[in-house]
């Protein structure tokens, strides 16, 4: 089983590396722009479980590098997190054009582009689920908190677009969820919300998100799932 993780360096990413790597039957495909924390990791370990990929989803000649290690190594992908994501908390006046599209390129454009690039290399002999991680900021009808317009409505975005591949996909046997998660404490939550402690840490929020790509797709397609215990 091969598990390709984005934004795996730090946070929410690192913690479900180091879980789905505990899996004997499980190589994990572990994408960042930073892989050092990861290289740190996989030789503290001395594990094959995980494959560091230095790369930037936002960028072509990067996502080109990540389909040529798969080419290279013969991999199929059985499951997707779409994990990586970027905030920015201002108020809605000040945000300038270039942060906008900074945020929509990471937390929408660089998904869709990634699951396109991806689409040869995904397992034909096994049901493959691809999980959006959203927050419950994008979620209809949640609580909406001012500075964060940027950040909550390209979330919305990645919602819509996980119901669409949801049916367009659904001939290639991939089904398609999005995690609409709460407050945990990382650092992007640091960054939304300063000072505010958060019920749960990444790791308990990795081991749901860990249970959930591996047996969701057996109950839920096209569907966003707040997961939150808390308001923010």
């Amino acid at each position: 089983m091969t598990i390709l993780i984005t934004g795996a360096s730090k946070g929410i990413g690192f913690e479900m590396m180091k879980l789905f790597s505990q899996n004997p039957n499980a190589l994990v495909i572990a994408v960042s722009r930073n892989i050092e924390p990861i290289t740190k990791l996989v030789n503290q370990k001395n594990t094959h479980s995980i494959l560091p990929v230095k790369a930037d989803i936002t960028n072509a000649a990067d996502q080109k590098k990540i389909l040529k290690t798969l080419k290279a190594l013969g991999l199929k992908i059985d499951v997707l997190i779409n994990n990586a994501g970027e905030i920015v908390n201002k108020p809605f006046e000040k945000i300038t054009s270039k942060e906008l599209q900074s945020v929509y390129t990471t937390n929408v454009f660089g998904p869709f582009t990634l699951i396109q690039s991806l689409l040869p290399f995904f397992n034909k002999k096994a049901k493959v689920h691809i999980v959006n991680i959203g927050s419950m900021g994008g979620f209809q009808g949640s609580s909406k908190f001012p500075g964060l317009s940027a950040y909550t409505s390209s979330k919305s975005a990645l919602s819509g677009l996980t119901e669409c591949l949801a049916e367009e996909l659904k001939p290639r046997n991939i089904s398609v969820n999005c995690l609409a998660i709460g407050s945990v404490q990382t650092e992007m939550l640091n960054k939304a919300f300063p000072g505010y402690k958060a019920p749960l840490k990444a790791n308990q929020m990795a081991e749901f998100i860990c249970n959930f790509a591996l047996t969701g797709h057996n109950y839920f397609n096209g569907k966003i799932i707040p997961v939150s215990s808390s308001t923010p």
